[in-house]
C-alpha cells in the first residue's frame, strides 16, 4: 500500500528533469499520474512505461503551459481519463539568461509566460476542483534564485519570486478548503536545463554548495512527494529549499 493510493496527480513539465522525477516518485508512492508537457507524444512513451511499471496508471497530454485556454481543458481531460484529480505539481519551466541590458523583450516574456503565468494558469484551473472536493495538494517549483536573485537572470528570478508570492497567497485562499499549497526552491540541480549552461557557470554553481555536490531531480521529487502526503497535512504556505546549503 502506498501513501498516495487512490490519488491522481497532474505534473506539468513531466517529460524531463525535475518533472519526470516527480511523476515517477508520485507513482512509486501509489498515485496515478498525468504528465503535461509541450513535448508530450513520442517523448512521453518511455516515461509512461516507467510510471506504469510502478503499478500506476499514466497518461500524457500535450500542452504549452503558457496557453491560458489549454489549462482548464487539461484538467477536465485528466479527470475524465483518470477519474479524479487530487495533486498538482507545477514543474514546467524554462530559462533565457542574459544581463538586463542585453535581454530582449521576447526573452523576458517567454520566461514570465512559462514559469510564472503557466504556474498560475494550472493553479487556477485546479482550484475549483479542489475547493469542491475539499481536498488537494499543490506543490509549485520555484528556485533559490527567486529568493536571492542571480546575475544574468532578472527574468527567471522575477518569475520564480512571483511563484513564491503566488504560493503564499494561494495557501491562504485555499486553506479553508483543506488544500495545502507549498513551494520547493531547488538550487543547482543536474537537469537538461543546467546541462546547457557553460562549463564555467556549472563549476561556479557547484562551488557555492556546502555539501560539495549538485542535487539530482530525485532529491527534489522526494520533497514534492512528501508534501503531497498526509504526513505534511499541517504544512502550507511554505517555501522549502533543496539546495545542499547553496543559499546559506
Amino acid at each position: 500500500m502506498g501513501e498516495l493510493d487512490g490519488k491522481v496527480a497532474l505534473v506539468t513539465g513531466g517529460c524531463s528533469g525535475i518533472g519526470t522525477a516527480v511523476a515517477l516518485d508520485l507513482a512509486r508512492h501509489g498515485a496515478d499520474v498525468a504528465i503535461v508537457d509541450i513535448l508530450a507524444g513520442e517523448a512521453a512513451k518511455e516515461i509512461l512505461s516507467a510510471i506504469e511499471a510502478q503499478g500506476a496508471r499514466a497518461v500524457a497530454l500535450t500542452a504549452d503551459v503558457a496557453d491560458r485556454q489549454r489549462a482548464p481543458q487539461v484538467v477536465a481531460e485528466v479527470q475524465e481519463m483518470l477519474g479524479g484529480l487530487h495533486i498538482l505539481a507545477t514543474c514546467a519551466g524554462i530559462n533565457r539568461d542574459a544581463v538586463i541590458w542585453k535581454m530582449s523583450p521576447e526573452e523576458w516574456e517567454a520566461v514570465i509566460d512559462v514559469d510564472l503565468s503557466g504556474t498560475f494558469f494550472y493553479c487556477q484551473a485546479v482550484a475549483p476542483v479542489f475547493r469542491e472536493q475539499r481536498y488537494g495538494k499543490i506543490v509549485t517549483v520555484s528556485s533559490i534564485n527567486g529568493l536571492r536573485g542571480k546575475f544574468g537572470q532578472v527574468n527567471y528570478a522575477a518569475a520564480k519570486a512571483g511563484v513564491i508570492g503566488l504560493t503564499k497567497a494561494l495557501a491562504k485562499e485555499l486553506a479553508h478548503s483543506h488544500v495545502n499549497v507549498n513551494a520547493v526552491a531547488p538550487g543547482f540541480i543536474l537537469t537538461p536545463m543546467t546541462a546547457a549552461m557553460p562549463p564555467e557557470a556549472r563549476e561556479a554553481a557547484v562551488a557555492e554548495i556546502p555539501l560539495g555536490r549538485p542535487g539530482s531531480p530525485e532529491d527534489v521529487a522526494a520533497l514534492v512527494t512528501f508534501l503531497c502526503t498526509e504526513r505534511a497535512r499541517h504544512i502550507t504556505g511554505e517555501v522549502i529549499k533543496v539546495d545542499g546549503g547553496q543559499y546559506i
